[in-house]
């Protein structure tokens, strides 16, 4: 609790748009049946030497490891989260409000973009070797990580506890959906094709956006992309019904998006952390993003800055860029 309040004082001392609620929200408690989630163990292999890289030990080596597949199975545990919201309203007393809060997808059960879930079970040199040698196994794999997706979100939606996620900083929406117990179509479906990158728009579609597509069609609206390079994929992204936010990464080409993505969706334009961090001017940072920000002006966007590691000895690199993307904002508003 103190980590995640230290962070919200430097966010503020930042100024960019971060939204800070008014209560605190403590998680609900979800019990995952098997403990592994999908039935079988990733395992990593040690580094050779101190200080090496592990690697991923992916559990389906073989056919027949399929056949050891299971789906996940979530049960809410109403005594753990009545036990974790006493805690904090015993820390927090009167200070600030306490309130459960359940948004989707309960983490390992059920995230729509499932092209991470299929790398960790398969490894991903070999997904992408099998879209070419085995297809059938591919969509074997995608078709199951789909469906225990969608069971999750039907056990998840039968629990009553559910919340919605349209509350921000970057899916920050008026509420969705109709009125009365929540249910996805309250909530906001944000998803990625990252594992997908390198493949072509046809492989991509048939692997992995064909798969996506019935979960999103549970939310109330969709988000999509995140670092991969959409840029020969916008219309398969476009095909999306209830998709909102087109996210165009720094590999993603903004003169394309802004060619083929018409004014009726969000472009969440993302800033490449080592351009943002690395250059000694400041001069450069506003040039960067008028360049960007003039070519999006009279479309509804978004300036993000993700993925950060380092800011290079420039410690206050994050508040002249939040500075120089409010004003180059303000001016094209």
């Amino acid at each position: 609790m103190e980590r995640s309040f230290r962070q919200a004082l430097i966010k503020r001392d930042i100024g960019d748009d971060d939204i800070f609620p008014r209560r605190f929200g403590v998680n609900a408690v979800f019990d995952v049946e098997p403990r592994n989630v999908w039935g079988v163990d990733v395992a990593r292999t040690k580094p050779a030497e101190e200080g090496g890289a592990w690697a991923y030990d992916p559990p389906l080596k073989t056919e027949a490891d399929f056949d050891r597949l299971r789906f996940p199975v979530i049960r809410y545990n109403a005594e753990a989260t009545q036990r974790a919201m006493d805690r904090a309203h015993e820390v927090l007393g009167d200070i600030l409000p306490v309130e459960r809060v359940c948004p989707p997808p309960v983490p390992g059960a059920c995230h729509p973009t499932l092209g991470h879930v299929a790398a960790d079970l398969l490894g991903l040199e070999q997904m992408m070797m099998d879209l070419v040698m085995a297809p059938e196994l591919a969509h074997r794999l995608m078709a199951h990580v789909r469906d225990g997706a969608l069971r999750a979100l039907d056990q998840l939606e039968a629990s009553g506890v559910m919340t919605p996620n349209a509350n921000g900083p970057m899916y920050c929406f008026d509420p969705i959906g109709p009125a009365g117990p929540v249910t996805a179509k309250n909530c906001v479906c944000a998803a990625n094709s990252q594992e997908f990158d390198q493949v072509s728009p046809a492989m991509w579609e048939e692997f992995c956006l064909q798969y996506q597509k019935p979960i999103f069609a549970r939310y109330g609206l969709a988000a999509y992309g995140c670092c991969e390079n959409l840029t020969h994929k916008i219309s398969g992204v476009l095909s999306i019904p209830n998709l909102r936010i087109f996210v165009c990464s720094a590999w993603t080409n903004l003169d394309t998006v802004l060619e083929k993505v018409g004014p009726q969706y969000v472009i969440m334009w993302r800033q490449k952390a080592s351009d943002v961090v690395f250059p000694h001017s400041v001069r450069e940072l506003k040039r960067q993003l008028d360049e960007g920000v003039d070519k999006l002006k009279g479309r509804r966007f978004q300036i993000v800055l993700r993925e950060l590691q380092t800011l290079a000895g420039h410690p206050d690199r994050l508040h002249v860029w939040t500075r120089l993307a409010k004003e180059a904002a303000a001016r094209n508003a």
